[in-house]
């Protein structure tokens, strides 16, 4: 096991895992809270793990890591990069897995100033995977008991040592389909005899751009992203089928139900006026809820991260459309629940880009090839909150 956190960050980042398959770090994950003096369990919701720290009578607070990585080849040039091709740790879930350890680690070296429980919680799949959702599923508060508050916070490229925090809705609805559009394949010199699949694709993309562009007020936040489109196998054969995969991204119960049924509405209609062989298929393969931080829990951890980090490096963040299923905790356990953003950005490098407008040209955001996290203060900070809002609920 890596000996130091930045370390044991460099190892679990070049060694990156997919939704369910974390073993490695999952077995890491625990072998280290085991050591900081956690009784650990293993295999919840799939490659969950469980960690629980207890130090006397108190309050519990669950605190949460995901560990899942993304199917996205890495192009940092890190002396770290992912050792497995076509996997990376796009989103900072290793940078999660290592906060969390080091929390608790600082828990436990700092026993005698608290009293109460940790449940920490090492989720798998958070990426389309459903992973808390799986956990809580496999049983997590009926084995493990029901938590006072439930905590967690997500790496994101604002300046390292600076935290965003949000009062209630702060992350958006997220529902995902994959679609399966009908053709009849045939020689690509004989389009006349064929139904081609990927002109009724390309048809259906750009038409279902139309339903956040002509169906939803400007002033209701929707997005609508076509993330995967294959068909065929060569340039001189039309394919028979073309399979779609989408996600859409709302605030409102009554958003969600135009995007769902016009999308709906739009791939029956474009397959129809193609003369598409069969109906298209279409599966929903997931969704998450709108992210709700409790007004309560918000005001008081915040208060807690302003103390531990300085009032200059909280500060309010903008609702992202985005979406996390971290809020499937709280709202299982029936207890409040928030979730922050802390830096993953050079500060300088942060300053810069925004003083010339060029954030989005110079910062890689989340899910980019190029997330490369500053390792610090990116790494103590992201331990010094996680810890403080631990203590403000603990007694």
């Amino acid at each position: 096991m890596p000996d130091t956190l930045a370390d044991l960050y460099r190892h679990l980042h070049a060694h990156p895992e997919l939704g369910y398959a974390e073993h490695e770090t999952a077995a890491t994950a625990a072998e280290r809270a085991r050591a900081a003096g956690c009784e650990v369990t293993t295999g919840i919701g799939g490659t969950g793990v469980v960690a629980m720290l207890r130090n006397g009578p108190g309050p519990t607070v669950l605190l949460r890591a995901d560990m899942d990585a993304l199917p996205l080849t890495e192009r940092t040039d890190l002396p770290y990069a992912s050792l497995s091709p076509g996997v990376m740790h796009a989103c900072g879930h290793d940078m999660h897995v290592t906060w969390l350890l080091g929390t608790l680690e600082e828990l436990s070296r700092t026993g005698a100033e608290w009293s109460g429980t940790v449940m920490a919680v090492f989720q798998p799949a958070e990426e389309g995977g459903n992973g808390a959702q799986a956990m809580v599923d496999d049983g997590l508060f009926d084995r493990f008991g029901t938590p006072n508050v439930a905590l967690g916070q997500h790496l994101t490229p604002i300046a390292s040592g600076t935290a965003g925090v949000r009062s209630g809705n702060f992350m958006a609805a997220t529902d995902a389909y994959h679609i399966k559009l009908f053709g009849r394949g045939g020689h690509g010199s004989a389009p006349e005899s064929t139904i081609d699949p990927v002109i009724m694709a390309a048809s259906t993309v750009m038409r279902l751009q139309t339903i956040v562009s002509r169906e939803i007020a400007a002033i209701d936040p929707a997005v609508f992203t076509v993330g995967y489109l294959h068909a065929g196998t060569a340039s001189n054969i039309i394919a028979a089928e073309a399979e779609l995969r989408v996600t859409m991204r709302s605030y409102t119960a009554e958003t969600r139900d135009k995007l769902i049924a016009g999308m709906h509405r739009i791939v029956r209609a474009e397959a129809a006026a193609s003369g598409a062989t069969r109906e298209p298929e279409i599966v929903h393969k997931g969704s998450y809820p709108v992210l709700f931080n409790d007004p309560k829990a918000t005001e008081h951890t915040s208060a807690a991260l302003r103390a531990a980090l300085g009032d200059d490096a909280v500060h309010d963040h903008r609702p992202i459309m985005g979406a996390e299923d971290f809020g499937t905790f709280g709202r299982a356990a029936g207890v409040p629940s928030f979730f922050w953003f802390t830096g993953a950005t050079d500060p300088q490098l942060y300053a810069k880009a925004e003083a010339e407008g060029r954030l989005e040209a110079d910062v890689a955001n989340n899910h980019s090839p190029y997330f490369a996290p500053v390792l610090e203060p990116t790494l103590q900070t992201g331990i010094t909150a996680m810890t403080a809002a631990a203590r403000s609920w603990l007694g």
